[in-house]
């Protein structure tokens, strides 16, 4: 079980690693761009880059803007790339309320409002990626294109490895886990609950993204991509929920395809019979 929660404090330490680059830029931490917004009794961190269409960055749990330092490298010259620190974490604030994913994507959507984004593209990764699926879901008009690696609609063992719940489940009950750690990992243990129905309604065109050897069960991105009308499915080769960070080449190859390219969910039998 020890093993496991190491597992469990990758999203902050794998992360952080990949993170480093040749870049002078302290991401999520610059203060020449960084700014705070005032949102649902919280100040909501951001920074911004480039200019042309939006596409905003959402990180997963335990992780900050930090994270996004290869793509904000990548896409800053062709997109206005807005990285956010999600509520109760990086450089953001928290409060009293119950942590939901509800709430998050809630306070990201006022953020886009006041920033008089119409649009945006958005990649998420883990949480980020369920914030994603949300906007999508519950305020249509602001996303364009959703991308999100290792989503998942419910917190339980039909959808995550039993290992990691169990691990979620010791850390939680642990005494000696700190009060922030223990409110980000019951987020993780009693969330997302997206219906089927809910999947069903999402308009906007949907790149879902694993790796095959993902802490999401295969199964379940299966369900996600029956499910969401407008869906590809990319499965990364030998790698894992951080396949996003170990493939970086591979990753961006196929994200720049699904922002670039006109969206087709064509099947083989579509393309056979016209």
């Amino acid at each position: 079980m020890k093993k496991i929660l190491l597992i469990l404090c990758l999203p902050i330490s794998f992360v952080n690693l990949f993170a480093q680059d040749s870049t002078k830029v302290d991401y999520g931490n610059n203060s020449e761009v960084g700014q705070y917004y005032e949102v649902n009794n919280i100040k909501l961190y951001y920074e911004i880059y480039g200019k042309g269409d939006p596409l905003v960055l959402l990180h997963g749990s335990m992780g900050s803007i930090s994270g996004h330092s290869q793509r904000i490298e990548h896409y800053k010259n062709n997109y206005q790339v807005i990285a956010i620190d999600s509520r109760a974490h990086g450089k953001s604030s928290d409060n009293e309320d119950s942590l939901t994913y509800e709430l998050m994507s809630n306070d990201i959507a006022k953020l886009l409002n006041h920033l008089q984004v119409d649009s945006t593209y958005i990649w998420g990764q883990s949480d980020g990626g369920i914030l994603g699926l949300m906007l999508a879901m519950n305020y249509p008009k602001l996303v364009k294109r959703v991308a999100a690696f290792g989503a998942n609609a419910r917190p339980d063992t039909t959808a995550v490895i039993e290992e990691i719940v169990n691990g979620v489940d010791q850390t939680i009950k642990d005494t000696t886990t700190s009060a922030r750690k223990r409110k980000l990992f019951k987020l993780l243990y009693n969330h997302p609950h997206i219906s089927v129905n809910e999947l069903q309604k999402i308009e906007a065109p949907v790149l879902l993204m694993y790796g095959d050897r993902d802490l999401i069960r295969l199964e379940h991105a299966l369900e996600l991509f029956y499910n969401i009308p407008n869906s590809n499915l990319f499965i990364m080769p030998g790698s894992t929920h951080y396949g996003a960070y170990e493939k970086f080449s591979l990753f961006i190859e196929a994200l720049d395809s699904f922002f670039e390219e006109p969206f087709s969910n064509r099947s083989t039998l579509d393309k056979l019979l016209n």
